[in-house]
């Protein structure tokens, strides 16, 4: 079987294909995001995703040109704008207090590099509706919440906490994670990395 890096540190994504019973390293790429989003900023969210996915896969392929390399990236869209991530404590209550009741997408990016050569790539976008929740409801979350406040864009884990902010979801759970499994299953077994 090929050998597959995961060229990501998110600790969900390592869980998604663990839980999926794949084999894999982790090698974390240390491409300069913001960099990256300055110089393609005429892309759309969902494209930006990919952008940064191929980068990252590519960046540790070059270093590893005999493995498959999965390069995933998940940017956030709210009103039309691409969000970023937040700092602090008191940015995340306003961006959570600017999608009370409002519906943003989360646009998946996948990548898969061998030799430096992308080999297959996978967008996928989910729509999340946030509920009209109290300021009572946003103190409690802010509280419990934690990392997750400036750990993810929408200052929220869905697979958690962050699940309770939600009244509506269009979209596949592994795709709002940012690791849409099935697709990339497909993937992996058209490339020997999985058994057929």
């Amino acid at each position: 079987m090929s050998r597959l890096i995961l060229a990501s540190g998110s600790k969900i994504r390592r869980q998604i294909l663990q839980d999926a019973g794949i084999a894999f390293e982790t090698i974390k790429s240390d491409v300069d995001e913001d960099a990256l989003k300055s110089q393609h900023a005429g892309l759309s969210p969902a494209e930006m995703a990919v952008l940064l996915a191929h980068a990252k896969a590519s960046q540790v392929s070059r270093q590893n040109p005999d493995a498959y390399v999965l390069g995933a990236d998940q940017t956030m869209e709210l009103d039309g704008q691409l969000l970023d991530k937040l700092p602090n404590r008191d940015l995340a209550r306003q961006r959570l207090l600017a999608m009370r009741g409002q519906a943003h997408q989360l646009h998946a990016g996948l990548a898969l590099v061998r030799g430096g050569e992308p080999v297959w790539q996978h967008q996928q976008s989910s729509t999340l509706w946030v509920r009209p929740f109290t300021d009572e409801f946003l103190g409690h979350y802010l509280d419990r919440a934690g990392d997750e406040l400036t750990a993810s864009v929408g200052a929220y884990a869905f697979e958690g906490l962050g699940a309770q902010l939600f009244e509506r979801v269009d979209g596949e759970f592994h795709a709002v994670l940012g690791l849409p499994l099935v697709p990339l299953l497909g993937a992996l077994r058209e490339h020997g990395i999985l058994l057929k």
